[in-house]
């Protein structure tokens, strides 16, 4: 059977908290996070396909659904139910997909910089378009290609503030680990533009999402405001001073976020 790779953080006795990273990152990323959280929670950071150790040749394992049904199988192989759930961006995106068709999993989900995806049909299609060609492009790259990828993808915008941290270089780092050819299969099946959309879905949701966005990333504070006014338990919280990457900006109010909402 094919497994995600995975780690644990914390006393496996308490209340299980699961982290899904973001594109280009792995479970690695919430460490920090995870080790303050330690002991009051058993922090399980997963890796996703085509990141860190979950490698897979199989493209069809890729897609969202795929995707999702690999973290529930792992989370049967682990005998863990009612648990938490913490995805940022891509993972956050994918954590909403579990909260809306595997409730039972989970009680609470807190979702970062995370979207429902596109409502429109063309949108999506011209989105799905865009990521199938720089998908193609990543296929081929080199690990040094890759650095250059890189340093174009955290020119966006949305990163601005992020590139000011101190701990940015050693995310990119951390980036340079990736192998560009599964970094393809994860951008052309689970984009946004891959995804289904989960807006007709919100209204129906009767589980607690809270989302999480960072004051400068405009465009997604005005998509959280959306979103939680679609789901009926649906809370919010903007936090100043960040962009998109909330949680490696600023750690200690996502602490106190989870927290707070964990109980």
């Amino acid at each position: 059977m094919v497994q995600l790779s995975y780690r644990w953080v914390g006393d496996r006795a308490q209340p299980t908290i699961v982290f899904l990273h973001g594109f280009l990152g792995n479970g690695q990323d919430f460490h920090a996070i995870a080790t303050q959280l330690r002991d009051r929670y058993a922090c399980l950071l997963v890796d996703l396909p085509g990141h860190g150790g979950s490698l897979f040749e199989d493209e069809s394992l890729y897609s969202m659904p795929q995707a999702a049904r690999l973290v529930i199988e792992l989370l049967d192989v682990l005998n863990r139910r009612n648990n938490y759930l913490y995805g940022y961006s891509m993972g956050g995106r994918l954590g909403l997909y579990l909260a809306l068709h595997y409730p039972d999993y989970f009680t609470k989900t807190m979702l970062e910089s995370a979207s429902p995806g596109l409502r429109d049909r063309a949108d999506r299609d011209a989105r799905q378009q865009h990521d199938q060609v720089l998908g193609a492009q990543l296929n081929k790259m080199t690990q040094v290609d890759l650095s250059h990828f890189l340093h174009h993808w955290y020119a966006q915008p949305l990163f601005e503030s992020l590139k000011q941290h101190p701990s940015f270089v050693t995310m990119l780092q951390r980036r340079l680990q990736n192998q560009p050819r599964f970094l393809a299969k994860s951008l052309q099946q689970m984009g946004t533009g891959g995804q289904p959309s989960l807006w007709p879905a919100l209204s129906n949701c009767e589980s607690h999402l809270h989302y999480i966005t960072g004051e400068f990333d405009r465009k997604f504070v005005a998509l959280q405001t959306a979103m939680r006014l679609a789901t009926p338990r649906g809370t919010s919280a903007v936090i100043p001073q960040t962009g998109h990457n909330v949680h490696l900006e600023k750690p200690t109010a996502i602490i106190r976020e989870i927290t707070n909402l964990f109980v």
